[in-house]
């Protein structure tokens, strides 16, 4: 069972800016996507960013131009760098990872709050 830590989440003002980070305890190397979605109160969780095998990614429409999602193999980790943090940003974020053959897995979760 592979295990996502995250980590990074918190209060910050409108503007400011928060590094996402999910740390998975055994090698992504292979993996066929890692990325975070999103949940808010009263709403379906979505894609917020997701970063392929190859290097690709993917971003929702509502972050593009203000996230960036990135990855090292080395640490097994993949991090997300939000800018421009607006208040329809507050949600739970979460940390998932497809790997071949075993399925998608998932984190806990971490609070991310934008005050206004």
């Amino acid at each position: 069972q592979v295990q996502l830590v995250e980590s990074g989440g918190g209060l910050v003002q409108a503007g400011g800016s928060l590094r996402l980070s999910c740390a998975a305890s055994e090698s992504i190397s292979s993996f066929n996507d890692m990325g975070w979605f999103r949940q808010a109160p009263g709403k379906q969780r979505g894609l917020v960013a997701i970063i392929t095998k190859d290097g690709g990614t993917n971003y929702a429409d509502s972050v593009k131009g203000r996230f960036t999602i990135s990855r090292d193999n080395a640490k097994n980790t993949v991090y997300l760098e939000m800018n421009s943090l607006k208040p329809d940003d507050t949600a739970v974020y979460y940390c998932t990872l497809n790997l071949p053959r075993r399925g998608r897995y998932w984190g806990q979760g971490t609070q991310v709050t934008v005050s206004s």
